[in-house]
């Protein structure tokens, strides 16, 4: 027989409690705020404000703050040997115990000016703007300092991106001097060559470009994947033979301009040229929308399609790769392929677009060997490539007018660059000389393969 259910069991599932024991609940819940409320009681926790919580995630050794931390490092290191280069502003200090303000003042005055050279030159000089706005300037000086940024970004997204793909698959792709070098050649040789209509001249010429650095790409890949040969050595390599073979064929008749003397080539066509964006007078082109195309590009196939999933994964552990069904072979073909395509129309952009019309045995400049910088300062990932292009295109860019105008050896911008990458690629330096929380520093310490 069931007994009946006891009214002061206070059984939450099946009665309600009784009036004892709710009165003993409140006593209870009363006596504890008395407690809380003595002095010397401990405080009850309070949950930090969103300001607070700001401030923590943002002095904290994430990659954001990394990076900016040690553009400043390259900064004040930059100031320092503008400093000690300059011999009248060094002599100040043979006597800075006497008068410091001497030493003090001509510092400041020389980095300042230097800086500020560097910042009108690449991104807004204001008075050119206040010339344009006068009547006495024109609207193509105030966009000059961007439009000389963007030229140089230009080729060194696409070289940036070519090593950064190589390094997503597991691959160190030195070469992108090397495919550089003949996708100008490619590019170059369609461009004056062929007799074409505009628009189609245009397009011709570029993928000749893509498909120079593809096949130059191709070879260290196959190399790779079939006989197992490093492809740093080979790579290394296809560099020096697409330089040389550059000067040979710029002297080859046919190719040579035949009203010159010297290692030059003959000009593109108008026809094959890239389409400045603000007219004749500024140098930009349309290489930088390519540029910002292949970036998404790339950060579409890394992060959307089934071949890049591949492609990571091969980066992050071929042998598990090859154990998931994975072609390992066939991806490491295809990193290198798409690495020289990229690579390739980074060298196109350097004869098709402003910077030159012609061969020239320095027609590629370091565009493959800047693009590795380009690739580590953007953390190897597609839109961090585009904006340490940008960075390194308005280091560039400035530093040819710091030079001009404030004496600076163009030099130190090289510099700069090297520095901004030795710190961010030390990020344990840079967190301990600015004390930087470590709640985020396990990030910073993934493989460059892995994609930071």
């Amino acid at each position: 027989m069931t007994n009946p259910p006891n009214p002061q069991s206070g059984s939450p599932d099946k009665e309600p409690a009784s009036e004892a024991q709710a009165a003993q609940n409140t006593l209870g819940n009363t006596e504890r705020a008395e407690v809380a409320t003595k002095p010397g009681s401990p405080a009850p926790q309070q949950k930090p404000s969103l300001g607070r919580l700001f401030m923590d995630n943002l002095w904290a050794a994430n990659t954001f703050t990394v990076t900016l931390l040690s553009l400043v490092l390259a900064i004040v290191v930059g100031a320092v040997l503008m400093i000690v280069s300059d011999p009248t502003v060094l002599s100040t200090y043979s006597y800075i115990t006497s008068r410091p303000s001497d030493a003090i003042n001509s510092s400041w005055t020389l980095v300042s000016e230097a800086y500020a050279n560097l910042f009108k030159g690449s991104v807004f000089d204001p008075e050119a703007f206040s010339a344009w706005a006068d009547g006495t300037g024109s609207w193509q000086a105030v966009l000059a300092p961007i439009s000389e940024t963007l030229t140089y970004a230009a080729p060194l997204v696409f070289t940036g991106l070519s090593v950064a793909l190589a390094f997503r698959g597991g691959l160190f792709n030195i070469g992108a001097q090397g495919q550089a070098t003949i996708g100008v050649i490619m590019a170059a040789l369609a461009g004056f060559l062929l007799p074409l209509p505009p628009g189609l001249h245009l397009l011709v010429a570029v993928l000749a470009g893509a498909l120079g650095g593809a096949i130059w790409g191709f070879i260290p890949g196959i190399l790779k994947a079939r006989a197992g040969a490093h492809e740093v050595i080979n790579t290394i390599m296809l560099n020096y033979v697409a330089t040389y073979f550059l000067t040979w064929l710029i002297v080859q008749n046919g190719v040579q301009d035949p009203t010159r003397t010297d290692a030059i080539s003959k000009a593109v066509d108008t026809s094959a040229q890239l389409p400045r964006l603000l007219g004749d007078n500024l140098r930009v082109h349309a290489g930088i929308l390519l540029a910002v195309l292949a970036t998404w590009a790339v950060a579409w196939l890394l992060n959307r399609s089934t071949l890049g999933f591949e492609l990571r994964a091969v980066g992050a552990n071929p042998d598990a790769a090859r154990t998931a069904g994975i072609s390992v072979t066939r991806t490491y073909i295809l990193i290198m392929v798409f690495a020289g395509i990229l690579a390739g129309l980074g060298g196109s952009n350097m004869v098709l677009g402003s910077t030159a019309s012609a061969l020239t045995p320095l027609v590629v400049a370091q565009i493959g060997f800047d693009g590795i910088l380009v690739a580590l300062l953007g953390r190897v990932k597609p839109w961090g490539v585009l904006l340490a292009a940008l960075l390194f295109g308005a280091l560039q860019a400035g530093g040819n007018r710091m030079q001009s105008y404030s004496g600076i050896s163009l030099e130190l911008v090289t510099v700069l660059q090297a520095l901004i990458v030795i710190f961010i690629a030390a990020p344990a330096l840079v967190k301990a000389i600015f004390q930087l929380r470590a709640a985020r520093a396990a990030r910073l310490q993934t493989s460059l393969a892995k994609g930071w």
